[in-house]
């Protein structure tokens, strides 16, 4: 298990983080916390709504019991300098989209070592604030580990920072964050991940709807709140449609670059 007293980069980031959430007077809940390990590898399946969702988990895994978390992140945040350097001193996992089996070994690898490791297997942050389809990583990984799968949900963390929305200061303020940790599993021998993977995602959906419903801020007409609960949040199709129009310019410039 990893502490902060080994690790002072990792020590001094939570340090920040917890100051942050302190002065913006962050009200954190937590629901299934036994489930998440002292000792020991494990999976951690976070759902991702907001872009401080790994540092809202970490924050909240730290004040049960120290450990830290290493993150799968994608490859272009560990390319800018000084996060990069963060990033690799926290000894989290690089993730080249184009090459992926060099992460996923040193996923497998930092799982057998005992390490928890935060997957979000619906791969980007989720504007519509529903679970879309997952990937398999996770369950294959903690399969082929031979360790636990753990799902966890974050509910108002989205409401700090997101996609497509930048909060002012007077909206952050006091929000209150929500967190539901469900029962952990195990991946049997020759089960078939995709069928797990479906499974997954209901648990995760089903946490989420559990934090929604006893959620203390009603989100009638509010853009945090998912369109199917009375909020103006964009549908699913309508979320996917956007990213999609999102990669096509993002790839489009790319090539632009490496043409020029």
């Amino acid at each position: 298990m990893s502490t902060g007293t080994r690790e002072p980069l990792y020590a001094t980031a939570i340090l920040a983080g917890r100051t942050v959430f302190g002065l913006l007077r962050l009200k954190p809940s937590v629901t299934g916390l036994k489930n998440l390990p002292d000792t020991g590898g494990a999976v951690l399946a976070i759902t991702h709504f907001g872009y401080m969702d790994f540092a809202l988990v970490e924050w909240m895994l730290w004040h049960k019991n120290r450990r830290h978390i290493r993150f799968m992140a994608k490859k272009g945040a560990f390319d800018q300098k000084l996060v990069g350097v963060l990033l690799r001193g926290m000894r989290h996992i690089s993730v080249d989209m184009k090459a992926g089996a060099a992460a996923y070994a040193q996923a497998v690898a930092a799982l057998r070592e005992g390490e928890l490791l935060g997957v979000f297997p619906e791969g980007g942050v989720n504007a519509s604030f529903t679970v879309r389809e997952l990937k398999s990583g996770a369950i294959r990984m903690a399969a082929e580990a031979g360790v636990p799968v753990i799902p966890i949900a974050v509910w108002g963390g989205h409401r700090v920072l997101t996609k497509n929305h930048k909060p002012a200061l007077r909206e952050v303020f006091g929000v209150p964050v929500r967190f539901a940790v469900g029962e952990p599993f195990t991946v049997a021998e020759g089960e078939d991940p995709q069928t797990l993977t479906a499974a997954l995602h209901e648990t995760l959906q089903g946490l989420v709807d559990g934090l929604q419903k006893a959620y203390p801020v009603d989100g009638s007409g509010q853009w945090w709140q998912p369109r199917h609960l009375g909020g103006t949040a964009p549908t699913p199709e309508e979320a996917a449609v956007v990213e999609a129009e999102r990669r096509r310019l993002r790839d489009e410039a790319k090539a632009e670059q490496a043409g020029s």
